[in-house]
């Protein structure tokens, strides 16, 4: 039936497969602090887990798919950010499909040009006008915005660290942000990697929480899978009551929950130790983020390197557009993998 659209991508050396891979050295993961391998927090959650009723949530949030698991994370985590409210979600494409759902008939939406593509997907379904601005671009932001008082509602939509640039939201952007409506930060890669207490730009820039909307991932740093979205609590009222991604799936099982929970506990009982590693990491490699790019020349180069590496017991990401522009190595600088072997990968990558 789509023969044709698969051989044009096969010709262009986009064609994408489902992959196992075996005993790696990863550093293609987004498990940045190496907790889904930590077996102290699996045996713990999985502890925890047993002496429930049920392992699965059975059910969305608003029917009876909400846990006294879900509430007392959600508590923990508005507690240690300083919100008023929050609300667990499936994914974190799920969150921001919600999250755009807040813009409303005579709102302004304006999105950094690299945000997330589930971003972009939301983008389409707000019922009010939506403006991109250039990445990380200030000026381009404030003429894109000029007319801003126009407007009953104007929210900023950036990342805290962009996934496919490994560089951070810029200070001048979020205080901008604030100043004419609400900033909302997607921290999917920048939870559990920046901030005094690992708690992402919100943390590391010291964000107003009553103009800031937070979403979360739990599938990233923390080593396990879902969102959150953290807020006021008439915008958590109003997403419970309008978001369909929302309120018609199924709501995150409580063994994930846990994993996160002890996950995020295990990072602020030793955040010494993951902050050293963590700046260890940047400092060596130059980064901003424990992402660390690479450009590549074409599809072919990047997936032919991927697959040499790959020879060796190397995993890295080969990117290929339409996730960028241009084909790009992404290495992941998990505090886990020795410094040697990530510095071998980069120079094999960066050679000629």
């Amino acid at each position: 039936m789509y023969e044709k659209e698969l051989l044009i991508l096969e010709k262009k050396d986009r064609l994408r497969e489902k992959k196992i891979y075996k005993n790696i050295i990863d550093l293609a993961s987004n498990d940045y602090l190496c907790l889904a391998e930590n077996r102290h927090i699996r045996k713990k959650a999985f502890k925890k887990a047993l002496k429930l009723r049920s392992h699965s949530a059975k059910a969305s949030l608003l029917v009876n798919g909400y846990t006294k698991i879900h509430k007392e994370f959600e508590e923990y985590l508005c507690k240690l950010n300083n919100f008023e409210d929050g609300v667990i979600v499936g994914s974190g494409f799920l969150a921001n499909l919600a999250l755009f759902e807040l813009v409303r008939k005579k709102d302004l939406a304006l999105i950094d040009e690299e945000y997330h593509a589930s971003g972009i997907v939301g983008s389409k379904l707000t019922q009010g006008e939506v403006r991109f601005f250039k990445h990380n671009d200030l000026e381009d932001l404030k003429e894109k915005s000029k007319d801003y008082k126009n407007f009953n509602r104007v929210f900023v939509f950036t990342e805290g660290i962009f996934s496919m640039m490994g560089d951070k939201v810029k200070k001048e952007i979020t205080d901008y942000a604030q100043q004419i409506g609400t900033l909302i930060i997607d921290e999917a890669h920048s939870v559990g990697v920046c901030g005094n207490r690992l708690l992402g730009i919100t943390d590391e820039y010291n964000l107003n929480p009553k103009k800031t909307i937070k979403m979360g991932t739990l599938g990233k740093a923390l080593g396990s899978y879902g969102a959150y979205i953290l807020a006021n609590e008439d915008i958590i009222k109003f997403l419970i009551n309008k978001a369909k991604s929302i309120i018609y799936t199924t709501a995150l099982n409580p063994i994930d929950i846990l994993l996160s929970f002890y996950g995020l506990k295990e990072i602020q009982n030793n955040l010494k130790h993951y902050k050293s590693k963590i700046n260890n990491k940047m400092i060596k490699f130059n980064t901003q983020s424990l992402i660390k790019i690479v450009p590549a020349k074409d599809n072919k180069e990047v997936l032919k390197k991927q697959q040499d590496l790959l020879q060796k017991g190397i995993l890295i990401g080969a990117i290929r557009p339409p996730s960028v522009k241009t084909p790009i190595f992404r290495i992941i600088l998990r505090t886990c993998i020795d410094d040697k072997i990530i510095q071998k990968t980069l120079n094999f990558l960066e050679s000629k």
